[in-house]
């Protein structure tokens, strides 16, 4: 049979005890080692205090094995641990709960959280503290593996999609979230042709989906490899703030890449925005689809966010009128909503553009059903931040 990166051969074993269900897990173990990923934990994540036990990259990839089988606890080791035939297709014990519960918590520091706290405005309550050394240890692992990963697949363009996600929590230290329970925020941005995560933010709950999008955005950009030559952003109203907008439409724009960045966001319905779209003219909407309760239709308006520079490039603003279906309201008593979108796709058709926006919902919102569904991130491990 042909060898794969990981030698092994056929043995005959008597003892039934030594047959797993978890014959896979190898695989994981295995893809990681392909992708240069223990070295890459070796040179960047330092957390031992000696040089005894378990190294960095055994507790990291006993980590990633024990969320593709899909445990929700550092506990769960324990079943792991006791799979005798996947211990031996491992050639290895896997560390215990504890040791993985303690290299988790040097993710967390105090400290950093004390500095946010201090450093934010009077009338402000929710911070972002930054990350210490361990979580940006493994950052750097991340973007080694969006590197590797990025060179195999030889893709020049990147699409990027930001969102953030509700990850509830009982825990005592978990703050109120808008969806009116108690958890945290995480946020992503996810590469779409790559099929990978390129930067990640983690929140507490009660942190505006709209506060200091910008670095994370800033860092996602940062990671990609030299090879992409084109960029696009997408994102939801979260990102839609005058910061964020000038950086994606200036081409000189600092700590990221230089030339265009294709963009759609959602844009805030404000008042004056609002305003606008009721005055479009019926003629003027064009017909996007017809939903079985509700008609969509859309019509390029003109309109300028804050005070945006005149001599700035204008941006473009679609708006999007949904009216339901005779007899049929919605929440507060219309038949019609309107909604918008913007960007700095000018080429783009207009519905054309709106179903490029819409994609997004099957990508990164998927990254986010899939990591807390399926891989064990709906549940925080601890209640230590950053752990």
């Amino acid at each position: 049979m042909n060898q794969g990166l990981l030698p092994y051969t056929v043995e005959v074993v008597d003892r039934a005890d030594t047959m797993t269900g978890r014959a896979g897990l190898p695989l994981v173990l295995e893809t990681m080692h392909a992708l240069g990923l223990r070295q890459a934990i070796t040179d960047h994540v330092r957390v031992r205090e000696r040089q005894s036990g378990y190294t960095e990259s055994e507790k990291i990839e006993a980590l990633v094995l024990l969320l593709a089988a899909g445990g929700t606890c550092f506990d769960d080791i324990r079943i792991l641990q006791a799979d005798a035939g996947l211990t031996r297709l491992l050639d290895r014990t896997l560390p215990s709960a504890d040791t993985l519960r303690h290299f988790a918590y040097a993710c967390h520091d105090d400290r950093l959280i004390a500095q946010a706290q201090a450093a934010r405005p009077p009338d402000r309550v929710a911070y972002i503290p930054a990350e210490n050394a361990a979580l940006q240890g493994l950052a750097h692992v991340n973007t080694a593996l969006v590197h590797r990963v990025a060179a195999a697949g030889r893709n020049t363009t990147a699409t990027l999609d930001h969102d953030a996600t509700i990850q509830e929590s009982h825990k005592r230290e978990a703050l109120a979230h808008y969806h009116g329970g108690r958890g945290y925020q995480p946020a992503a941005v996810y590469w779409v042709e790559q099929d990978l995560v390129v930067a990640d933010e983690y929140r507490d709950g009660n942190v505006p989906a709209a506060m200091e999008n910008l670095p994370l955005i800033r860092r996602a950009f940062a990671n990609l490899p030299a090879s992409v030559t084109t960029f696009c952003f997408r994102a939801d109203t979260a990102c839609y703030d005058e910061r964020t907008l000038k950086w994606l439409t200036d081409p000189q724009r600092p700590g990221g890449p230089a030339g265009p960045i294709g963009f759609t966001i959602g844009a805030d319905m404000t008042a004056p925005l609002h305003k606008v779209c009721a005055a479009v003219p019926a003629a003027a909407w064009a017909l996007v689809e017809e939903r079985p309760d509700e008609t969509v239709a859309c019509a390029e308006v003109e309109f300028f966010p804050g005070d945006w520079p005149k001599m700035a490039a204008p941006l473009r603003y679609v708006a999007l009128r949904i009216r339901k279906r005779q007899g049929q309201l919605f929440a507060n008593g219309s038949d019609t909503k309107y909604l918008a979108i913007v960007s700095n796709r000018w080429e783009v058709p207009a519905v054309a553009l709106l179903h490029w926006h819409w994609e997004k919902a099957g990508t990164i919102e998927l990254l986010h059903d899939i990591t807390k569904n399926e891989l064990g991130a709906a549940v925080p491990p601890c209640g230590r931040f950053g752990a």
